[in-house]
């Protein structure tokens, strides 16, 4: 803009216009292009605007629609929202602007085609899937989304209200006015270790129980309106149970009724889960940890009781070896062609450990002299 004694020249570029005010007042908007006003006093000023996709202040647009209303409407695209209502706006085609409740936006609209789409958002919880696609979802407060796994529950509160399970995919949900929140739960078992705390057995023996549970959720929306945390809950039951299990029992009770110990602490826990949507599959004691002076008192015994065992078990074949023996002495004397038969077996085994032997029978002996005198059992002599 440049003065010229009495006129004042003013150049707007294409995608411009220019607002020619006098004195403050708005006299006309000026087009692209030169133009020369007769200007005297140099009271007037141009003041430029980009209209090419570009926005107008809202509250300068409220004081032009007072004053020029036509000019106001030929000029721009305001867009207002109500209380439960948003608005995607698109310029020339493309989306462009998320407005929330209770927004208003002014748009230029002589070289920008403008669109306004109005979702109710109270009626129309859900986001669209061709409403997702036109708005951006890094940081936007209006929409919330979110993806259920297959192998997940999602539940759908609204004002921290239970709506409804939410099949696996994804899912989007208007928030502009009201709070959604959407719970996954995962409904494959799940392994939980529960550490006992030091307890007394009924001998008042201090031991340490570890055990392990595999629980399920069967039922999504029972377990939430029931039990806040799962595993913190079922952890803490699991505790008081086994608690109860090992102070109406002795450590030798402990120790060798394994099976009758994990029987009623399932049942136990599962009487209370019945209504709780919770299921336990397994559950059983893993470990049982002894204090130091007590493991070693433990250890002494049962390694007295397998001693003991071993001394019998030895004794017992003993005793089996020396009847057996008896029984061959008795064949033996009543047969004593099992004798002679018993006397050449020993031979036998003799000359196999001897490299070299050198018979003297002596005069008049034979071979069979020889081998009727090498073996001779008293029983001979006395004969």
């Amino acid at each position: 803009m440049t003065w010229h004694l009495l006129v004042t020249r003013v150049t707007v570029k294409d995608g411009e216009r220019a607002f020619l005010t006098r004195n403050g007042r708005l006299e006309r908007v000026l087009a692209p292009g030169r133009h020369a006003i007769f200007d005297p006093r140099h009271e007037l000023a141009a003041e430029p605007f980009n209209v090419v996709r570009a926005e107008f202040p809202a509250e300068r647009f409220a004081v032009l629609k007072a004053a020029r209303p036509e000019l106001a409407a030929a000029l721009f695209e305001p867009v207002e929202t109500g209380s439960d209502e948003v608005a995607i706006v698109k310029l020339d085609g493309r989306p462009t602007h998320l407005m929330g409740p209770w927004q208003t936006r002014v748009f230029w609209k002589v070289a920008t085609a403008v669109e306004v789409e109005r979702i109710d958002v109270a009626s129309e919880p859900r986001v669209a899937p061709r409403h997702l696609a036109m708005i951006a979802r890094e940081r936007n407060t209006l929409v919330a989304e979110h993806v259920v796994e297959n192998q997940e529950a999602g539940l759908l509160y609204v004002e921290g209200r239970l709506v409804e399970r939410l099949a696996p995919g994804r899912h989007a949900f208007w928030t502009a006015g009201r709070k959604v929140e959407v719970k996954r739960l995962d409904l494959r078992p799940q392994a939980l270790e529960i550490t006992a705390q030091e307890m007394l057995t009924k001998d008042r023996i201090a031991l340490r129980v570890t055990l392990t549970a595999f629980r399920r959720i069967a039922d999504p929306e029972r377990a939430v309106a029931v039990v806040a945390n799962v595993d913190e809950w079922l952890y803490r039951l699991v505790q008081f149970a086994i608690r109860e299990a090992v102070a109406s029992r002795t450590l030798d009770e402990v120790l060798s009724a394994k099976n009758a110990l994990d029987a009623e602490l399932r049942g136990f826990v599962r009487e209370r889960l019945a209504e709780t949507g919770i299921e336990v599959t397994e559950l059983g004691v893993k470990d049982v940890i002894l204090p130091g002076e007590v493991r070693e008192l433990v250890n002494k015994v049962v390694e007295a009781e397998r001693l003991a065992k071993a001394n019998l078990i030895r004794r017992q074949e003993e005793t089996a070896a020396t009847r057996s023996l008896l029984n061959t002495a008795k064949l033996m004397e009543e047969n004593p062609l099992l004798l002679r038969l018993k006397e050449l077996e020993s031979l036998e085994r003799l000359v196999e450990k001897v490299g070299r032997i050198d018979l003297h029978a002596g005069e008049g002996a034979g071979l069979d002299a020889l081998l009727t005198k090498l073996v001779r059992l008293k029983a001979h002599d006395a004969a």
